[in-house]
């Protein structure tokens, strides 16, 4: 009998075969929901868990684990970008250099949002901030509610946006986009990093890290209803991602974000890397980061929150073979 399980997914090219079926997942009927916010979900599934199974930001995911929350997330990153770039200043600010960040006010959605763990971690490593020296203005509040936010981390009142003080010169500096103060004044602002692509590409260089954003995570409910299920969803996004890749190569897919995954293949190889090992150098980094920005009181074992299913998988056949009973669950 085939399971049938919700999932919420963001509109990407790589699981695009997946949401009109052209992949299926062995055993398995995925029911997609459709958000208009992919931050609603991320929020939802932290909070309360409503969908068997989520893409989320892996430091709501960290946060949210650390708070209790009852999900594993699988060693399945969704979407990949280096973050030199993102954080943006007014054309008329004076700053220069994410150092002179130190001081001022800084606006970003949330304190915890991916994009920002990132760009502080590295304007940390790579430019000598001290993000504590920032104050962070946000705007939404925390997807984990018992998440209590350092001093320097301040919220906006209810009906004002990052944009509105952007606007009146209150603000001189905010994440764009989605991460901060949206796109309607792109044309007043610029990177504070103007050389982004330049440095981006040195880092991976020397650090080989990747920046990664939207896990897949799962109820552990229905992973331990389903032991196979952890292998058939790795399974089965990674023949959809073979697919996506091999008509970005054609031309066939030929949008921004296409191209975009295109060009990083040319010296990242694999653009959308699945898999532990695989990842390992960049998911260190984001947990080593989170904790540093007192996002999670500690740096759990990475095999303890991110699980890779043929390891399981494997795992489960060894645990068998031995009459020992088969856990396909987070080692």
């Amino acid at each position: 009998m085939t399971a049938k399980l919700s999932i919420v997914l963001g509109q990407h090219g790589q699981v695009r075969d997946l949401r009109d079926g052209a992949v299926g997942v062995d055993g398995f009927e995925l029911e997609f929901i459709e958000k208009k916010r992919m931050p609603d979900a991320y929020r939802e599934m932290a909070r309360s868990q409503p969908y068997d199974i989520c893409e989320m930001a892996p430091t709501s995911y960290l946060m949210a684990v650390a708070a209790g929350a009852p999900i594993t997330a699988l060693a399945l990153p969704m979407t990949r970008r280096f973050r030199h770039a993102g954080m943006q200043r007014l054309r008329t600010s004076t700053i220069r250099d994410p150092k002179d960040l130190e001081g001022r006010r800084a606006g970003v959605r949330t304190y915890s949002v991916t994009a920002a763990v990132w760009t502080r971690g590295i304007f940390a490593d790579e430019y000598g901030l001290d993000p504590d020296k920032v104050t962070w203005i946000t705007e939404e509040e925390e997807n984990v509610q018992s998440f209590a936010t350092p001093s320097n981390v301040q919220r906006l009142a209810e009906g004002t946006s990052l944009a509105d003080l952007m606007r009146r010169g209150e603000l001189e500096a905010a994440f764009g986009g989605l991460a901060g103060a949206g796109n309607a004044l792109d044309d007043e602002l610029v990177e504070i990093v103007e050389d982004a692509d330049e440095r981006e590409r040195d880092w991976f260089r020397r650090t080989g890290i990747y920046p990664l954003h939207g896990m897949i995570v799962v109820r552990n409910d229905v992973l331990e209803r389903h032991r196979g299920l952890a292998l058939a969803l790795f399974e089965a996004f990674t023949q959809a991602k073979q697919n996506y890749l091999e008509r970005i190569r054609s031309g066939e897919a030929a949008g921004a974000e296409d191209i975009r995954y295109r060009d990083l293949a040319q010296w990242v190889g694999d653009p959308l890397p699945y898999g532990f090992d695989e990842n390992a150098q960049s998911l260190a980094a984001l947990v080593r980061y989170a904790h540093r920005q007192r996002l999670i009181s500690h740096e759990p074992r990475l095999q303890t929150v991110f699980l890779d299913p043929r390891v399981a998988s494997r795992e489960t056949r060894n645990n068998s073979q031995h009459d020992t009973p088969a856990m396909a669950t987070r080692t």
